[in-house]
């Protein structure tokens, strides 16, 4: 059995258990052996510490990296941003080869050293190449029965695209999370916002209505060019745009729509048979019709 090591981050244990549920669903049934990375702390983001401390911040991350590399493991996240930090991390000290030498002597104190011999993926980029979509497909229980999706791959899965080992073949047009969808039996469309900000991360934390408010802009474009049936997201922080974020704007009266969203690892459990109350037990708008109509037509 292969083995991944397997990176939480924050939001998905404290915001989005069900995330983590799913994601142990699926490696297991695509034949993985999760390896728990005891000790990891946050990645942690790159909007943050590195614009204040580099040196600290690439330690902090490979201190991380280190873990799975003692245990000799590859890495795979459900949050855009830590793989975007974990990955721009190795970026920096593979190109900087000082930075890697300040870090190692910080890691040497507690007797740890950064090699760089682990890679990190995300879930879309490992279900796409590492497992393949023919694979993947193999395992569907539920076929998707053309349930349409718009895909929100996300911000830090596609840039800065040179710090990533593998990426889209065009960034400005990803394609690869609509291919995942299409493999498991539903319509996933190209929208013209596809690859605008869902406006989550620091902009959220800062100014929230402004944040709020470019969300919804490319929801109704969402709403208007797809209209589909689920929102589909690559990332952990999308989905808490895409789920609370939108609930929140019910409440505020500034949407009169709802569309449900679902991470892509819970998609594909679901479809693989996973526990559809511990999968989506965490969602703010119900995805009660996406299920029926998964399970309703097989």
């Amino acid at each position: 059995m292969k083995k991944i090591g397997f990176f939480l981050g924050c939001n998905i244990p404290f915001n989005r258990p069900d995330v983590e549920y799913s994601a142990r669903y699926l490696l297991n049934e695509l034949g993985y052996e999760i390896v728990e990375l005891e000790g990891a702390t946050c990645c942690p983001a790159f909007g943050t510490m590195p614009s204040l401390d580099l040196v600290g911040w690439a330690a902090a991350s490979a201190w991380n990296l280190s873990i799975a590399e003692e245990k000799g493991v590859d890495i795979i996240t459900g949050c855009g941003s830590c793989y975007g930090s974990l990955n721009e991390a190795r970026y920096h000290m593979e190109k900087h080869p000082e930075i890697k030498e300040q870090v190692n002597k910080i890691l040497a104190k507690v007797g740890k050293e950064y090699k760089g011999t682990t890679k990190v993926w995300n879930f879309i980029n490992f279900l796409y190449e590492e497992v393949g979509l023919d694979n993947l497909k193999s395992k569907i229980k539920y076929n998707l029965n053309g349930l349409k999706c718009a895909v929100q791959t996300g911000c830090h899965n596609l840039w800065p695209s040179r710090a990533y080992p593998t990426n889209e073949e065009n960034t400005f047009y990803p394609t690869r999370l609509r291919e995942i969808c299409e493999a498991m039996g539903g319509v996933a469309p190209h929208y013209s916002t596809i690859t605008d900000c869902c406006g989550m991360g620091a902009l959220r934390s800062t100014a929230s209505e402004k944040s709020l408010a470019l969300f919804k802009k490319k929801l109704d474009v969402i709403k208007e060019e797809v209209d589909p049936d689920v929102n589909v997201m690559g990332c952990s922080s999308c989905l808490l745009q895409f789920d609370a974020g939108q609930a929140l704007l019910v409440e505020q009266k500034k949407l009169d729509y709802k569309i449900p969203a679902i991470h892509i690892v819970q998609l594909a459990a679901i479809a693989m048979g996973a526990d559809v109350e511990k999968a989506t037990a965490m969602a703010s708008i119900p995805l009660n019709g996406v299920i029926t109509k998964i399970k309703g037509g097989n």
